[in-house]
């Protein structure tokens, strides 16, 4: 049940005084359900998408992660069944972490169909033998583009990105091997920008780095059909002379989860997509992150 606005105004005030740095306090916000998303929260601060695995699945996951760096850079997961800790050790920071808790919308998958969309929380749905998995996410580099003066159309709309279903095949590994194909984010700017775009996103090899694709002719390349109706997240609106600019999208583990289908047993669990968790990461980590981490 929604708080009334003077219980939600105390509660934010309570949160900002508890939290040790910006990251946390968004952490906190989600945990309560009092932000919408993330998107433009916490400067500086990496974003993460998430998936949640029965540990059966774990390494051909990690496999597949290492394979396909670009939309799917693995930044951290839990040990088996413990939703508090995220390994590498730093990648979160405050004991009160939750993973079950802590992203502002999540949605749950059975035999690769998604059964419950926009949940609060995956505290019913987490087991001992669960997995999960935060995979880098391209809201953490909107602060550089908008700190060189380039637009953010859905931060400026409010909204969340649009994201599509591409043609780009993933590489398989496992269980993961039936066709998954990337997922995409989508922002739009003019022709003569996108170099800059290019070189500003470039070093965020954690979090997806420069675009895939751009253009008219490059979205048809990718198979997108209509840049006007994303299959995920929010349509956005086009300024004159502006051109669809495509990255790499953490969705795309959700693509390859649809796509093994039941030959994963048991529940998998993910956020909304466009509805992250901001880590204790910052843009200073960036050098020592590769998208590829060692855990076993």
């Amino acid at each position: 049940m929604d708080l009334p606005k003077d219980n939600q105004d105390k509660l934010r005030a309570e949160i900002a005084a508890r939290a040790i740095n910006p990251a946390h306090e968004s952490r906190l916000l989600s945990r309560h359900n009092l932000i919408p998303n993330t998107v433009g929260l916490a400067p500086g601060y990496l974003q993460v998408n998430l998936v949640v695995l029965p540990s059966a699945h774990a390494s051909h996951f990690q496999d597949l992660c290492a394979r396909n760096t670009v939309p799917c850079p693995l930044l951290g997961q839990t040990p088996i069944g413990d939703p508090t800790r995220i390994l590498p050790e730093g990648v979160i920071k405050s004991p009160d972490f939750d993973i079950r808790t802590d992203f502002s919308s999540y949605r749950v998958f059975e035999g690769g169909v998604v059964t419950s969309p926009s949940q609060k929380d995956i505290l019913a749905e987490w087991t001992d033998d669960s997995v999960g998995f935060l995979i880098g996410c391209s809201l953490s580099f909107e602060e550089a583009l908008v700190e060189n003066g380039l637009r953010v159309c859905h931060m400026e709309a409010g909204t969340v990105p649009a994201m599509y279903k591409t043609n780009i095949p993933v590489l398989p590994t496992g269980i993961f091997c039936d066709n998954a194909t990337y997922v995409v984010s989508m922002r739009t700017y003019k022709e003569e920008e996108i170099e800059s775009v290019r070189d500003i996103t470039r070093p965020y090899l954690a979090t997806h780095g420069e675009p895939v694709a751009w253009g008219w002719e490059g979205a048809k390349r990718i198979g997108i059909q209509d840049v006007h109706n994303p299959d995920f997240g929010a349509k956005q609106q086009f300024r004159e002379g502006e051109v669809p600019v495509f990255w790499g999208c953490g969705v795309t583990p959700q693509n390859v989860v649809a796509a093994a289908g039941t030959k994963i047993k048991g529940r998998v669990m993910s956020h909304e997509p466009g509805y992250m968790l901001i880590t204790d990461l910052t843009i200073s980590d960036l050098p020592r992150l590769s998208g590829k981490i060692e855990i076993r």
